[in-house]
Order: C-alpha cells, then sequence, then structure tokens
C-alpha cells in the first residue's frame, strides 16, 4: 500500500524489467535396457511417444542396446512425466518391462 502522499514513477516497462523470470527445469527421458523387451517395441515407443523418425529411433535403441540406456528428449517436467507415463503404459499394456526414468538437466 502506498503512504499518503506518495506516487508510483516507475512505469510498467521499468518494472517488468526488475522482474526475473527463470526457465522451468529441463529433464531428460531416457529408456533403460532390459533383457525382454524387443528392439521393435523400443523403435515403435519411440517413433509414438517421442515422434522421432525411424531412423532416429534405431539409433537411440542402439544405445539402450549397447549402453544401456538412451535419451529420448529433454523437456520441462510436467511434459517429460507425461511421456514417462505413457512409456509405462504402452509397455505394461504389451507386457514387456520397458523403464523409462527422468533425469534433472
Amino acid at each position: 500500500m502506498l503512504k499518503k502522499g506518495t506516487e508510483m514513477t516507475e512505469t510498467k516497462g521499468e518494472l517488468l524489467e526488475k522482474i526475473e523470470l527463470k526457465e522451468p527445469p529441463l529433464y531428460k527421458v531416457v529408456l533403460n535396457n532390459d533383457d525382454y523387451t524387443t528392439m521393435d517395441f523400443v523403435v515403435m515407443v519411440l517413433m509414438i511417444i517421442f515422434h522421432k523418425t525411424k531412423e532416429e529411433s534405431r539409433q537411440i535403441m542402439l544405445s539402450v542396446h549397447k549402453n544401456g540406456k538412451g535419451l529420448c528428449g529433454v523437456y520441462p517436467y510436467d511434459v517429460a512425466e507425461t511421456k514417462q507415463k505413457q512409456v509405462d503404459m504402452l509397455a505394461e499394456r504389451h507386457k514387456f518391462p520397458l523403464k523409462c526414468t527422468l533425469e534433472e538437466v
């Protein structure tokens, strides 16, 4: 509240300059290797949920296979969490133990 006799001298633009906006934290969405999920299923998941091309999907799937995990994308938390849940639901529906995890960037 302003005291009696004081005036606001700052303009809207000056006030906006003082407000610091922070970017939301980003999270990596990662697929983890297991001994049962087929390579074709991993490629399908990457194409359907992460909108990767067939070649991009194959490269990520090979990373999962060779390195134990593969990066699917980097997103704000709510998007990353949604994609993680979609992977979990699709894997469960198809009876695969594929796991998807989030890692803060």
